[in-house]
């Protein structure tokens, strides 16, 4: 089981407001902040934001080696549709729109989204049969 993730990001204010606030609405709460970070946890787990004067400035690049992106249950079709099109009204951008909501396959119900510093995040429908 992971315990934690912790994305350096180039602007947490940003940041925060685009990854950080679909962290909330997947269900993950803020448990701290402090002037280089924000702490959102779900249950046992949780997810740093962070910047700060060791953090390079350069956007994130999901197709060079390292974290290419991270995946949550995001509920059902209809949820994963309505957070998706949420998200794309505060920045994100929806990729392989031409094979949404089936760009993981025919069975696999999902959106692919990136925020505007380059992290993707993939919302996949809990009633998908994969």
């Amino acid at each position: 089981m992971l315990h934690h993730i912790e994305l350096w990001v180039a602007d947490l204010a940003a940041s925060t407001s685009t990854l950080g606030w679909l962290l909330t609405q997947l269900g993950f709460e803020i448990d701290s902040t402090w002037p280089q970070g924000t702490s959102y946890r779900c249950a046992d787990f949780y997810i740093v934001l962070e910047s700060g004067p060791d953090v390079l400035p350069a956007r994130h690049e999901r197709c060079r080696p390292g974290l290419n992106h991270l995946a949550f249950t995001a509920g059902s079709r209809e949820d994963v549709e309505h957070l998706a099109g949420q998200a794309v009204q505060r920045g994100f951008e929806l990729l392989f729109p031409q094979l949404h909501p089936f760009a993981g396959g025919a069975q696999h119900y999902a959106a692919y989204l990136a925020d505007p510093s380059g992290f993707e995040i993939e919302l996949v429908a809990r009633d998908d049969k994969q």
